[in-house]
Formats: structure tokens, sequence, C-alpha cells
């Protein structure tokens, strides 16, 4: 089975990707600033944002398996960063919530990534700069699309 034809466009996306993912640290051991990896520091803003949720939804969110997560999860727990609560409804779940120390973590990955963000805004043109975020929210859109889309097209294989 041939694959995607070459296409000028394809390649171009993904150089710049991997010039994104480079240049905004995620191939360092740590980020943000923190000592934390970045699916730590991802953990931490997703949960900051949403102020608790659960260990699933935040697997769904940050596309990770269960093992990973939980091993995730209970480093931060230890470090003092996370407080896993009680459910009402459900035992088995775990609301997840930031400490007082995991919200502090939280405002200085915040600010390093403001700092880093307007920085490079900052060094683009008023042109180029102004559609960014509507097209960078479209291409991420698409992207879980699309992994959503061969998700469904790998169970209807397994049913096959």
């Amino acid at each position: 089975m041939a694959g995607p034809r070459r296409d000028a466009d394809i390649d171009r996306i993904r150089a710049a990707s991997r010039r994104l993912v480079r240049e905004l640290g995620f191939m360092r051991p740590t980020l943000a600033g923190t000592d934390l990896p970045p699916s730590a520091v991802h953990a931490l803003i997703e949960i900051g944002a949403r102020k608790s949720m659960t260990a699933r939804e935040l697997g769904d969110i940050l596309v990770l398996e269960k093992s990973s997560i939980s091993r995730m999860l209970r480093k931060l727990v230890e470090r003092g960063e996370l407080t896993e609560g009680a459910s009402a409804t459900d035992g088995r779940a775990k609301p997840l919530s930031l400490t007082a120390k995991g919200r502090a973590t939280l405002g200085r990955i915040d600010d390093f990534a403001r700092r880093q963000v307007s920085a490079a805004l900052g060094a683009m043109k008023p042109g180029a700069r102004r559609d960014l975020a509507v097209h960078l929210g479209a291409y991420a859109d698409a992207l879980k699309a699309s992994r959503r889309d061969q998700a469904k097209g790998s169970l209807h294989d397994a049913d096959g």
C-alpha cells in the first residue's frame, strides 16, 4: 500500500512541526523552566484549567496510556503538586486538583510560556502573526479529528 503522495505543503508543515517541538523545549527532559517532564507540565496546565478532573479525563486529553498517566500522577502527588479527592458518585474515580504548591508551579509555567510566546510574536511581522492563533487552532483540531478517524478505522478493521 502506497503512502500519501509527496506534497510540498506536507513537507513544510512537518518541518515546521519538528522545529516547533524543538523550540518549545519538548526534546529536553524538563519543560517550561521547571524540573518536570513535558507530560507533567501539561497535566498541571490541564488540571489547573479545569480545577478538577479524573485521571481518565486527563489521559483522554493528553492522549496518554492509563499506565503512563498513573505513574505521572503518583509522582505529582508525591511532590505535593496534586491532591486526589474522593468522588461522591464513583468510588473508583479520584478527582485530581492542584495543591497550593501545584498552583504556584502552574503560575511559573504560565509566566514562562507567556514570555516565550510574547518574545516569538514580537519577532514576527504583524501580517504573519495576525491569524496565527486561528490557524494553529485549526491545525490542532484537524490533527485531533484525523487521530480519532484513524482510531475508528482501527476499530472497524478489528471487527472486520
